[in-house]
């Protein structure tokens, strides 16, 4: 069996070749890499996740929606937990936007512990990152509903990371969202 550290990296590289030519919507384009980089960072330095199956998850959760990549070669290349975790956090793209996003609010109390620390941490990322600068297109009542409809996911998740729960509860403080 490979190290941990291996594993992590494996991972890692799977991911960064997939989103290889994508970048975020801030103004400055950032690679698209960063994201799941700083999803794994959170649980892995802020939580204390040392789940190896969890931060590779961390790691791959936007791979299947996000790029060409299928759930089968996850599978085959991580195994099962792992694939498990990122199919819990996976949309399913041929749905409309409106209807995904529901989805999640309502799936999101019936997801493994696993698949909610990764959710939890993705959505702190994602928040942390509005927070700073808006997307290219967005405008300041679109950023308000995304972490208004993010503290309603985030609800449905309570209980299994204090420390993320409690720095998403900040940022909601400050943006005057309560969490449902």
């Amino acid at each position: 069996m490979e190290s941990a550290s291996a594993q992590i990296l494996e991972a890692c590289h799977f991911a960064a070749v997939k989103h290889r030519d994508q970048r975020r919507k801030d103004p400055s384009e950032t690679p698209y890499i960063n994201h799941p980089i700083g999803v794994a960072r959170i649980l892995s330095h802020e939580a204390s996740i040392d789940d190896i199956a969890v931060l590779q998850a961390a790691l791959l959760h936007d791979t299947v929606e996000d790029t060409d990549c299928t759930f089968e070669e996850i599978e085959a290349k991580f195994g099962e937990k792992v694939c498990s975790i990122v199919r819990e956090c996976s949309d399913d793209k041929s749905l409309p936007k409106a209807e995904r996003k529901r989805l999640q609010i309502e799936h999101a109390p019936q997801c493994s512990r696993d698949a909610k620390l990764v959710k939890l941490a993705d959505k702190l990322y994602n928040l942390r990152d509005l927070e700073c600068c808006t997307p290219e297109g967005w405008t300041a009542e679109r950023a308000q509903e995304y972490f208004q409809w993010a503290a309603k996911v985030v609800a449905g998740m309570r209980g299994e990371s204090t420390v993320i729960e409690k720095q998403l509860d900040e940022i909601f403080k400050r943006r005057d969202v309560l969490p449902s």
